[in-house]
Parts: structure tokens; sequence; C-alpha cells
């Protein structure tokens, strides 16, 4: 789960696992495997460091495998 907040100012938690899509609008635009979209203050690129954070968390994803780094 990540907290993320919507353009209120009102703090919410989304399950990760879910999203779909992430896009600037130039609002960030999440989009959930439901279809389920969700417009957050936070940019792309902060909503995908709590991602990939919250992936390592729960030892789904790990930057070791699978990604080679750019030359």
């Amino acid at each position: 789960m990540i907290q993320v907040t919507r353009l209120n100012g009102q703090p919410f938690t989304l399950n990760a696992l879910f999203i779909e899509q992430i896009e600037c609008f130039p609002d960030t635009t999440i989009t959930l495997s439901n279809g389920k979209k969700f417009v957050v203050k936070e940019p792309e690129e902060a909503v995908l460091k709590k991602v990939i954070s919250f992936y390592h968390s729960i030892q789904i994803f790990s930057l070791d495998q699978g990604i080679e780094e750019e030359e």
C-alpha cells in the first residue's frame, strides 16, 4: 500500500498491486486494473518511487534481477 494525496489535500492509501498506469496530464493520474482513476498531487516520479519501495518491502520486485544498467 502507498499513501498519496488527492488534489484537495486529502491523503489516502492505495493498493499499489492494482496500479496499471501512471500518467501526467499535467496532473498525475493513476489508473487501476479495474479502470478506476485517481488524480493525485504527487509527481509521477514520486509515485513510481513509492510503488518500487512498496514492491521491495513485500519482496515482489528486486532491482538486482532483470534490469540492466544503461551505459
